[in-house]
């Protein structure tokens, strides 16, 4: 595999954002494993920041952890949630591309997470997006969009949109991406419990109950009617998100949190991807302070606000050498 090189920074700083799912839906088993899916993703402003060093050999990642929620937080809950080593998604993501082009040396990494773990928020697959765009940009290589996200398919389900960003309709795996436009830009309120819930049990759950609580055909009539007009938070957040049904000894927790979001101001609470991070939208002319002073309970709150992208590059160091 080869790719043409331009100008090599030494280092890159890119900030990686969280992501929202504005409803989602669950298909049935597919024959490769996996569930189809139809959802649609937000970028959100609430973002790691991932910095990358090329060295000459060898791959290492220094993660630290910051928080940034208005109250309740606590950086500490998150401390060894982030996996280590080989199966660390942005070193995973740095030996891919190095291996798919023969890159020489290796790459440094340092990881400030801000982005709550085991939330439903895509925080891993940001970074690992954010890291296949560092090491892209550090040997100057010019990658198709297709390739880009063939390598993103192959860390995750959603790092193909932690890499396009924005607002995109969702589908298959989350290979199948479609841009959207939104037809406003929205604030929200992230609350975190303390229960998080595994995915993949998530989604056993949903097989084992079969498909009687989510009309999939209805579901996949109206993801291919959208497209052909911009599309509303609050509207899409109406159609529900399937995992929200399949909570167990957790639901009436998430009943009491949607509860206590909307008698703070907060509107349209729902769960974001399989959880268990709670957001809820900031009304038009809203204030984010006066719901977080009226919220009732110990779960850590987030202010985010709708982003047009899901990386953003913040710094781009010395270059020192072109290829043609």
């Amino acid at each position: 595999m080869t790719a043409r090189r331009r100008v090599r920074p030494r280092r890159v700083t890119l900030d990686a954002c969280a992501k929202l799912n504005l409803g989602l839906a669950v298909g049935p088993r597919r024959a490769d494993g996996y569930h189809d899916l139809i959802t649609v993703f937000q970028s959100v402003s609430l973002a790691d920041t991932l910095t990358a060093t090329r060295t000459t050999r060898g791959f290492a990642l220094t993660v630290r952890h910051e928080d940034v929620a208005l109250r309740g937080g606590d950086a500490r809950r998150d401390r060894g949630r982030v996996p280590a080593g080989r199966d660390n998604l942005v070193l995973r993501a740095a030996r891919l591309v190095h291996e798919r082009f023969a890159l020489p040396g290796g790459v440094r990494f340092t990881l400030v997470k801000r982005i709550p773990t085991q939330a439903g928020m895509g925080g891993g697959s940001a970074d690992a997006a954010a890291a296949l765009d560092a090491v892209i940009r550090l040997h100057g290589l010019r990658v198709s969009r297709a390739e880009r996200m063939a390598m993103a398919l192959e860390l995750g389900s959603d790092v193909p949109f932690a890499c396009l960003g924005g607002t995109a309709l969702g589908q298959g795996r989350g290979e199948g991406l479609k841009s959207l436009r939104l037809a406003a830009p929205f604030r929200a309120v992230v609350a975190m419990p303390v229960w998080r819930i595994s995915t993949a049990d998530a989604f056993r759950r949903h097989h084992l109950n079969g498909n009687s609580l989510t009309p999939w055909e209805g579901h996949r009539r109206f993801a291919a009617s959208l497209g052909r007009r911009r599309v509303s938070a609050p509207a899409l957040l109406r159609r529900g998100n399937r995992f929200e049904e399949l909570l167990g000894q957790h639901r009436r927790d998430f009943d009491s949190l949607c509860a206590r979001l909307h008698a703070a101001g907060a509107r349209h609470p729902r769960m974001t991807g399989s959880g268990s991070a709670v957001f809820a939208i900031v009304p038009s002319g809203g204030s984010v302070r006066e719901i977080v002073d009226r919220f009732v309970g110990e779960e850590p709150l987030y202010e985010v606000r709708s982003t047009a992208k899901g990386l953003r590059l913040r710094s781009s160091g010395r270059h020192d050498d072109v290829h043609g």
